[in-house]
């Protein structure tokens, strides 16, 4: 499940799903810029960071102010002469020139949403003070959106959440097997080079060509990481860094889906409490362990028969995966009485799709699978590993755990062209956290914290939901740290805890 503006890391396929196309194609967002002189032994880079932009109107349906060029980058930075890519990005110029202290570039998440827009977005509301004192940078990382973008001819079963359940890991296991072999035959050459690495390095070019000496930056979710990326990378080079829902850099990623589960679990135990209080507006049980009972009876239920509820024919495990992080309280007992209320009916679901397996444009998770697979060597290749940590995390995490655990694609996958990223510097960065998100645990945001010394971190308490800064209507608490961080350059002199609610 995903939070607003697609700013999640996917928990494992389901986020994923965007369905089917056909093969892979690497291509630019429209003609390649004119290139400068030839690079040299001191300056490889410099055809790149020197190159000049053709500027053009976004779409005719956002503001002409907004701006569209292509950044023309290698495909492999080991070999800046070869084969290159276009990277598409946005400008949102600040509004006042008076003001204007650099640029901001944003990053949605991920891996593999796209984030041109991101400037004019309408879910993303940026404070009056920033948009004043920064130039918006919107881009998409390569191979998402219209930059080099990837697409494997995923099947939308391809895509699917598929849990572990012994009577089907066979089917899983080749499942994932074939997901890897269509985007090795489509793009083999190129699949190792979409990488996080290599998308902070696109970044640095972004940076030069924008005439830039340093760059601020708002990451949400996955975008946190390639955030931190950067900053590993490109130390001095780093002005104001915020990132929004941060993940763990030591648990990329198969450790990163499994703590999804563990939080997963503590959230259920949250809600139980919370709707058992609430029984006569829900009217879901009295008590903790009744709640729990409704819940896993329409999860029994719905793997028997699949209900009928908001034209979708829900199993017992898309039930499961729709609720795995309770992102809100009220959201979720409405939604856990509706289901209620549909499978009381007895009618039986003959009509509607299965959301996991709708079929639309994969590239999403192609791109997503690509970059998951390729940043970290640590992927088990031996399929029995999966299977016992699959069953042991079931038993663990009944929510979410045979989930988390599951065969990927990355056992089969082609190793990506570098080593993770150590993330270990002192960078100064304010980073942002719910107390409640189960997609970025607060205990990963703090694993960030420790990675970068040189952070801060601000606590919601209370908080909800995965993604915290600048939803519609704004001016929540930690709007107001951020954009103080943002306008000044000041970091709060210690770690910070707010309310989920608070005003300015």
């Amino acid at each position: 499940m995903r939070d607003r503006n697609t700013r999640s890391i996917p928990l494992r396929t389901a986020a994923l799903a965007t369905a089917a196309a056909s093969a892979l194609v690497l291509v630019t967002a429209c003609a390649a810029p004119e290139r400068p002189g030839p690079a040299t032994a001191k300056d490889p880079l410099r055809r790149y960071t020197q190159q000049p932009l053709q500027w053009k109107r976004c779409s005719e349906k956002e503001p002409a102010a907004f701006r569209c060029a292509t950044v023309e980058v290698p495909l492999d930075y080991r070999d800046p002469g070869g084969r290159t890519i276009g990277i598409a990005i946005s400008r949102l110029r600040a509004g006042s020139a008076k003001d204007r202290h650099g640029v901001l570039l944003l990053n949605p998440g991920g891996p593999g949403a796209p984030g041109l827009n991101l400037p004019v977005d309408p879910m993303t509301t940026f404070p009056a003070e920033v948009k004043r004192r920064f130039d918006l940078v919107g881009f998409d990382a390569r191979g998402t959106g219209r930059s080099a973008p990837v697409s494997c001819g995923l099947t939308g079963e391809e895509q699917a959440d598929h849990p572990y359940k012994e009577g089907t890991f066979a089917k899983d296991v080749d499942r994932a097997r074939t997901v890897a072999a269509k985007c090795r035959a489509a793009a083999g050459d190129e699949l190792p080079r979409l990488t996080t690495r290599n998308s902070a390095r696109d970044m640095d070019v972004i940076r030069a060509v924008l005439g830039e000496k340093k760059i601020s930056y708002l990451g949400y979710s996955y975008g946190t990481y390639l955030g931190a990326v950067y900053t590993q990378l490109f130390p001095r080079r780093v002005d104001r860094v915020v990132l929004d829902s941060a993940t763990d850099p030591t648990r990329i990623y198969r450790g990163m889906f499994q703590d999804m589960a563990k939080a997963a679990e503590r959230a259920f135990t949250r809600w139980a409490g919370w709707a058992a209080r609430r029984h006569t507006t829900y009217g879901l049980g009295g008590t903790p362990a009744e709640v729990r009972r409704t819940f896993w009876d329409l999860v029994a239920r719905a793997d028997r028969e699949p209900i009928a509820f908001e034209g979708q024919r829900l199993t017992g495990d898309d039930i499961r995966a729709d609720n795995s992080t309770f992102f809100h309280l009220r959201t979720a007992a409405e939604r856990i009485a509706g289901l209620k209320r549909a499978a009381g009916t007895g009618n039986p679901a003959r009509s509607g799709t299965a959301g996991a397996a709708e079929e639309s444009d994969d590239g999403y998770a192609s791109a997503a699978w690509s970059y998951l697979c390729a940043d970290t060597r640590t992927w088990p290749h031996d399929p029995e590993r999966y299977r016992r940590e699959a069953i042991r995390d079931t038993a663990r995490y009944p929510l979410y755990g045979d989930f988390a655990s599951a065969i990927t694609p990355c056992a089969f996958w082609e190793p990506g062209s570098e080593p993770q990223t150590t993330i270990d510097n002192g960078a100064g960065a304010l980073i942002v956290q719910n107390e409640w998100d189960s997609q970025t645990p607060l205990f990963a945001g703090r694993a960030m914290h420790r990675a970068l010394r040189g952070s801060r971190m601000l606590t919601v308490a209370d908080g909800e939901g995965h993604g915290v800064l600048y939803a519609p209507g704004g001016g929540s608490c930690a709007d107001t740290a951020a954009t103080a961080y943002l306008t000044t350059g000041r970091l709060p002199a210690e770690d910070l805890t707010c309310r989920a609610g608070a005003e300015r």
